[in-house]
This record gives structure tokens, C-alpha cells and sequence, in this order.
């Protein structure tokens, strides 16, 4: 399968399977992409991170078990 077929195959995907795929090979790219042994040592401490507490003044997120369920059948049917 060469690059033009593919891109062929994904562009007549709908909207929802191509940000899919696109997530797929993010995830790829992550797998497959060597650290450098600089990049390996250096540790973030979670604490710093922007992510953290990021959704904390969100009612819905209150109890994060009854969010994933909700979500999940909402998705998933």
C-alpha cells in the first residue's frame, strides 16, 4: 500500500474515524520515536504539569466514575 492510497483511504473516512485515525498515528509517533537519553532523564514533577486540576471547578467531573459511565453509553450506545 503506498502513501497516495492511504491518504486516498483516510480522506473517504468520515469526519470522526479520520480524527481517529489521526489519534492513532499520534499515538504511533509517541511509541516509535526514540528519547534521547537527555530527554529520558529529566523528570517533570506531576505537581508542575498544566494538566493537573485542570478540570477541578467542573460540577460534572465531581464524581469522574458517573462521568466515564455517562460518557461511555452517551459514545458507545
Amino acid at each position: 500500500m503506498n502513501q497516495e492510497q492511504v491518504l486516498r483511504d483516510l480522506m473517504a473516512l468520515p469526519p470522526e474515524a479520520q480524527r481517529l485515525a489521526a489519534d492513532f498515528i499520534a499515538l504511533l509517533r509517541l511509541r516509535y520515536t526514540r528519547e534521547s537519553s537527555e530527554e529520558r532523564d529529566v523528570l517533570t514533577d506531576s505537581k508542575d504539569t498544566h494538566f493537573i486540576g485542570m478540570w477541578s471547578d467542573r460540577a460534572d467531573m465531581a464524581d469522574s466514575t458517573v462521568w466515564t459511565r455517562i460518557t461511555r453509553l452517551r459514545e458507545w450506545g
